[in-house]
């Protein structure tokens, strides 16, 4: 991870690193954005259900569910443009998966018990919103360097069931967790655009304790003046301990991955 913040402080850095102009059209011509595009992900889960009279087991869902730890999810990004030095960015993108597995040890999920060599199927529903408001504090005719304040939404549901006899237990959280951090983008020539962010979060908020960290840097090429094709990786970790109704108990997943996407200006 620190290497990762590392990249990020010098990808950042960018927009200070050079006062030379490129001749480029500048920032305040693009007023909104949209980009689709494909995230191939690499995740790693952990998580725990507790029941009523005590803590539950603790599961990393690849290893112990079988769940497929890649996979190919599109993905929906942009952003508005409300002046000179505002703008709000959004993402929302689906990381929902399925799996039929044999469990090689007992699982005490909630208050159901699942012994070994039981035939489970669980579902682990994850869906991502993010927005973020920003404010250029540095910008240019290149580049802009912000500070961001936003909000990272994780809408997920898990459900593990016996194939047989059809019990499930489920446990349902959305942790809507505030989110600072610094936006950053750098003309690099008449076509290609170096972009960067950064998003944190390591306070309790209501019945929810939890931690983010989400790093992204891109890099655009202008294919026609409202037209670019991108390629950019992601990185998240998140850790969150609830003691909400309908999910008590902990959990944390990793997802990093290569994006490729199509983005359009307006």
């Amino acid at each position: 991870m620190h290497y990762k913040l590392v990249l990020l402080a010098l990808t950042l850095a960018i927009p200070l690193a050079s006062s030379q102009p490129a001749h480029a059209q500048s920032l305040e011509g693009d007023r909104f954005s949209l980009s689709l595009g494909v995230f191939a992900t690499d995740r790693d889960t952990d998580t725990r259900l507790d029941a009523s009279f005590g803590d539950g087991t603790e599961l990393d869902l690849e290893e112990d569910l079988g769940l497929d730890p890649t996979d190919n999810v599109f993905r929906l990004d942009g952003y508005v443009r409300l002046g000179e030095r505002h703008r709000v960015d959004f993402s929302a993108f689906d990381l929902s998966r399925s799996s039929t597995t044999q469990v090689q040890r007992d699982i005490q999920w909630g208050d159901e018990l699942y012994a070994v060599d039981t035939v489970v199927n669980s579902d682990f529903d994850l869906v991502i919103y993010k927005a973020a408001y920003t404010y250029s504090f540095m910008q240019g005719e290149n580049g802009y360097l912000g500070a961001s304040l936003g909000v990272y939404v994780a809408d997920s549901s898990i459900s593990l069931s016996e194939a047989n006899l059809g019990q499930t237990e489920v446990g349902d959280v959305t942790a809507p967790l505030p989110v600072i951090g610094l936006r950053g983008q750098r003309r690099l020539s008449d076509r290609w655009t170096l972009r960067a962010s950064g998003e944190f979060f390591f306070v309790e908020f209501d019945d929810i304790d939890g931690s983010l960290v989400d790093l992204f840097v891109g890099v655009d090429y202008a294919l026609i003046d409202q037209l670019s094709l991108g390629v950019g990786f992601n990185s998240v970790n998140l850790d969150v301990d609830s003691s909400q109704v309908n999910f008590q108990g902990a959990f944390g997943w990793r997802y990093d991955g290569a994006m490729a996407y199509l983005k359009a200006t307006f």
